[in-house]
């Protein structure tokens, strides 16, 4: 049986960020690579694709080891806005996860994407993370 993707896209996993962790294909907008990027935090052990996937300039420091921990358990993805113009891309996000206590929290970002060479990289982006309201 097929699952959905973590993403929240409503695709099957296999048809949705699983081509793009797996290395068989590349995320054609900044959208897609978004979402893969969220999956390889959810599921952990995908530091390299990270790695791979992160501007070189403000990746410095990072490594795949760090970037494969799961310390969050995710719960969840709403995409809230997503632009391209060009070789350039945002998408703004809220992704909910629970801490290493048990704690829910809500990561609000606004993230920047640059294509270099047919590929889609993340710059950075604006991070707030809020614990979450009931």
């Amino acid at each position: 049986m097929a699952t959905s993707c973590i993403c929240g896209s409503g695709k099957v996993f296999e048809d949705c960020c699983a081509r793009f962790l797996g290395g068989a294909q590349q995320a054609k907008t900044p959208e897609q690579l978004m979402r893969s990027r969220y999956s390889a935090y959810a599921l952990g052990d995908y530091g390299n694709y990270l790695l791979q996937t992160w501007f070189p300039a403000t990746a410095r420091g990072l490594s795949a080891d760090t970037l494969s921990r799961r310390d969050n358990e995710w719960l969840g993805l709403r995409i809230l806005g997503k632009e391209q113009k060009g070789d350039r891309g945002q998408v703004e996000f809220e992704a909910r996860y629970l801490d290493a206590l048990g704690n829910e929290h809500i990561l609000h970002e606004k993230s920047v994407f640059q294509r270099i060479n047919g590929r889609w990289l993340y710059v950075g982006g604006e991070v707030n993370s809020l614990p979450a309201r009931h």
